[in-house]
């Protein structure tokens, strides 16, 4: 067994061990803890602030993508909403114990279920350190241990804020193996993680689709997977012109290099002339890389033809791909054909246009007369998200506390006998 193997052993166990002690745990005690790890963050922002510029400056002088730059970059503002995220899930219900309404059987016995932890989970993801607290956030509230191994270029980011989430821990009286950092930047600790089954119970990959197929092909843990933001806005004829103009410019430009950012437009023949001529220019003026089909063409001489690859990347860049089509059926025709299961929408004021997308269109998140940058367990309310699953079993759409959960029966009788 490799140096790296008995490290990566080690944390298993230690997880394992510390896992009883977060499935235990009582509401107020994960809640003093993730609190606690909101004022270690305050308290440790310069240190944070350093290590993450240390990290920027190294990844900006690699070449590193700019999407990904992005993505590692922490803001003012990023720091403040890993904050605010640690509060927001303080403050949400514990789910831990939770009893489905139960069911009374002819023999008198009752029949429920109960939301339990699903155990360790192994976090994998590139760029951004704002998953290391969400992610030891949901996880601890939802009653788990974890095990987070964040992309190379991040690692002293990731250093700060696990001690920051240790600090926390230890406030509560919890151990601090409860969530453990993956110091090393070797890539046989992935190999090792994903492969560690009496030690872990579920990974969740958070990346790129070369990290997606890699562990597709290596893992012996379940995962969860948050594959590519492949996501379609579609401008419908029934669709309100200024609506229509402000939903795709923020979809696109909110931030290039998000999973939900569009990467396709698609407009109804009908609103084409109306929409995209004042559109298509304040992207293009916006630094907006256009790529269209003929008929877009014809009305935006400064697109560039695409090609039959461009509807099916995900391009985290200001590059946009515009096909305008007949119907709401070629619309969504595209989007089984192209889409990534991720998160689509449609932009019209036609109730039952709207309704059909909602129900035919089969992504993780599907919208009416929104963005598709609000793909975030932020805005949807859950405090922070672990990943947004493409999966359809067990997770689908941003993971939040009930997707680290997992559901046990429990009965009570009085005696009953089975004859």
């Amino acid at each position: 067994m490799s140096t790296i193997e008995h490290i990566m052993l080690a944390m298993g166990q230690k997880a394992r061990t510390a896992a009883r002690s977060t499935m235990l745990a009582s509401a107020s005690q994960k809640n003093r803890a993730l609190l606690a790890m909101a004022d270690a963050i305050a308290e440790h922002r310069g240190e944070l602030q350093t290590a993450n510029a240390q990290d920027v400056a190294e990844a900006r002088s690699e070449g590193i993508d700019a999407a990904l730059l992005d993505r590692l970059a922490l803001s003012d503002r990023h720091i403040a909403q890993m904050q605010e995220g640690l509060r927001q899930v303080a403050a949400l219900p514990d789910p831990v114990g939770s009893i489905t309404a139960s069911t009374l059987r002819p023999n008198g016995m009752r029949v429920a279920q109960m939301r339990v932890p699903l155990g360790v989970i192994g976090i994998i993801y590139e760029s951004r350190p704002n998953v290391t607290i969400d992610a030891a956030a949901l996880c601890l509230k939802a009653g788990n241990a974890a095990i987070l191994r964040g992309g190379r270029e991040a690692l002293r980011s990731n250093l700060v804020l696990a001690k920051a989430v240790g600090l926390g821990l230890a406030a509560a009286d919890l151990p601090t193996e409860s969530v453990q950092v993956v110091e090393t930047t070797d890539r046989a600790a992935v190999g090792a993680l994903v492969t560690m089954t009496e030690h872990v119970d579920v990974i969740v990959p958070r990346g790129g689709k070369g990290l997606i197929a890699r562990l597709a092909q290596e893992a012996r843990v379940p995962l969860i997977k948050h594959l590519d933001g492949n996501c379609h806005v579609y401008i419908d004829e029934a669709a309100d012109q200024d609506k229509a103009y402000d939903i795709a410019y923020n979809a696109k430009t909110y931030r290039y290099g998000i999973c939900g950012a569009m990467e396709t437009l698609l407009v109804h023949a009908a609103a084409a002339k109306a929409v995209l001529p004042r559109l298509g220019r304040a992207l293009h003026d916006h630094g907006v890389e256009l790529r269209g089909c003929a008929r877009v063409q014809a009305l935006l001489p400064y697109a560039i033809a695409a090609t039959e690859e461009d509807w099916g990347i995900e391009y985290l860049a200001p590059i946009l791909a515009i096909r305008i089509v007949d119907d709401i059926e070629q619309a969504m025709a595209h989007i089984a054909r192209w889409g990534s299961g991720h998160t689509d929408s449609i932009v019209t004021e036609n109730l039952a246009a709207a309704r059909r997308f909602q129900r035919e269109v089969d992504s993780s998140s599907v919208y009416v007369n929104l963005p598709t940058c609000f793909a975030d367990g932020f805005e949807y309310g859950l405090g922070a998200e672990i990943g947004i699953s493409t999966n359809r079993l067990h997770a689908r759409g941003p993971v939040g506390l009930e997707g680290l959960t997992t559901l046990k029966w429990v009965l009570e009788g009085n005696g009953q006998t089975r004859g």
